[in-house]
């Protein structure tokens, strides 16, 4: 989806979306960083919060409408004068089951206006453990591998890899935009990135959405530029965390900080966020 819409556009096409994942007869429909809201804070910051409460309350009843999962993301003020930067995750009945907070803030205006969150995520999707980063968040693995120690075996990562027309063009080149967590893990990896040009046409997203095997190898990829929805089957025995799961037991001087890693993840998974 595109990163700089107004909201009513945004809400219409994640109903879209959710209706077209159900025909295609998904389980989970997944999409960008602050899919709801936008990504440019000038425009978030004129919204009332009860619009974007109401926004989510429309897609939350359409994925009880269709039976589905969706996680969906915005911007929203809780508690203070500085946004949270948040993926909510919606049941099949409608409910806002699960929310995370990003923990790494990206740019200046994001780490100016944005305070982070302080847990890991760990939720089960149809009785299958997931976890989840907001964008940034991929560059830091103990986020996502700490999880896959706990028993997640997909990570969801949301993402608005926007910036420069030059900085998008290297980001591609390196593929660095979003980088494969399988090799480090062995779990499955599902992104959906933005695409289009920022109001002011300064900056741009980096697109290439994708759904990768434990591998690394894509199941699935989108362009650069275009919206577009990305399917595939997860055989979820596919997914060990062996890689992840090594790193419980050598090197041994590292043991205790992971497993304690470990507790504080399951102790701390469910924490509101607030």
């Amino acid at each position: 989806m595109h990163w700089a819409k107004d909201i009513e556009e945004n809400v219409a096409k994640t109903l879209d979306y959710v209706r077209r994942a159900r025909a295609e007869g998904s389980d989970v429909v997944l999409f960008p960083e602050t899919s709801l809201t936008g990504y440019d804070f000038e425009y978030v910051e004129s919204l009332p919060a009860r619009r974007v409460l109401d926004a989510l309350r429309a897609v939350a009843r359409c994925a009880a409408d269709c039976s589905i999962y969706a996680i969906v993301g915005s911007l929203l003020k809780r508690g203070g004068d500085r946004f949270l930067n948040l993926a909510h995750v919606i049941n099949p009945a409608g409910e806002v089951f699960y929310e995370y907070a990003k923990a790494h803030m990206a740019g200046p205006r994001e780490q100016h206006d944005c305070r982070p969150g302080n847990k890991l995520a760990l939720f089960a999707v149809n009785g299958a453990l997931c976890t989840l980063v907001i964008c940034r968040d991929g560059r830091h693995p103990e986020l996502y591998r700490v999880p896959a120690m706990a028993g997640a075996r997909v990570l969801f990562h949301p993402s608005c890899s926007s910036e420069t027309i030059e900085g998008v063009s290297w980001k591609r080149l390196a593929g660095r935009a979003q980088q494969p967590v399988g090799p480090n893990s062995h779990i499955f990896h599902c992104v959906a990135n933005t695409v289009g040009q920022s109001r002011d046409a300064m900056h741009t997203s980096s697109g290439m959405s994708f759904i990768k095997d434990p591998t690394g190898l894509s199941l699935a990829e989108a362009g650069f530029y275009q919206e577009e929805m990305i399917t595939a089957r997860l055989n979820l025995d596919k997914a060990t965390a062996r890689y992840a799961l090594a790193s419980l037991e050598r090197p041994r001087i590292l043991r205790r900080i992971w497993k304690d890693a470990v507790a504080a993840c399951l102790k701390h998974a469910n924490d509101p966020v607030r």
